[in-house]
């Protein structure tokens, strides 16, 4: 048996191994190219958040509807926790208007829960407020201010567009608590004090 020369030694040691790294390379490749997706993702799920932020602490906060745009699209559908379903950004400033008739102080300063996948984002609030101007409930009739605060643990589902804000979204909270503690007080029990009718749509 002949002996392999050092150059067919190496020959045949490249011929092996060359694939190997080729394989290596290439799965390399595709993790990085993950890896950026993700990374693209995430950042993308951050601004929507972040933006979600503004339009709570800011936006809504402070009333400043002419920056409504800035999270939400002209043709926004919105659903409301009493199953209401409205179409279009004016539509839906004259809705948020309503919280501030009968509680001018109206704010929603925390969110703890902040989460989101593809295009979606949950977010957990509390909004807050205090029952002193008059409350409509519709036909042309009103709930006197007690004076009564309130707080409600509210979540917002919101679905994002390529623009960078909201097509849709999700609104939940509970309708029942928040008439108890506006409109009833804190002694208010449903057996022996019913919470007053709901305007519409509820707040």
């Amino acid at each position: 048996m002949k002996l392999l020369t050092l150059t067919a030694v190496t020959a045949l040691a490249t011929g092996l191994v060359a694939p190997l790294l080729a394989d290596d390379n290439a799965a390399m490749t595709a993790a990085l190219a993950e890896l950026a997706q993700h990374q693209a993702e995430d950042a993308k799920i951050a601004e929507h958040l972040n933006t979600f932020d503004v339009l709570d602490f800011e936006v809504f906060s402070n009333q400043q509807w002419d920056r409504l745009h800035e999270s939400h699209a002209d043709d926004v559908i919105v659903h409301w926790p009493d199953g209401r379903t409205t179409t279009g950004i004016d539509v839906y400033i004259e809705d948020l208007k309503a919280f501030f008739v009968f509680a001018p102080d109206t704010k929603i300063e925390t969110h703890p829960i902040r989460i989101g996948q593809g295009e979606w984002t949950g977010v957990v609030g509390e909004i807050k407020g205090t029952f002193t101007e008059p409350m409509p409930i519709g036909d042309g009739q009103f709930i006197q201010p007690t004076g009564n605060s309130y707080s409600l643990t509210m979540a917002t589902i919101g679905h994002w567009t390529a623009a960078g804000n909201m097509s849709e979204e999700y609104l939940f909270w509970d309708n029942d608590s928040f008439y108890k503690q506006m409109a009833c007080g804190t002694n208010c029990g449903l057996d022996t004090d019913p919470c007053p009718p709901r305007r519409r749509g509820g707040i």
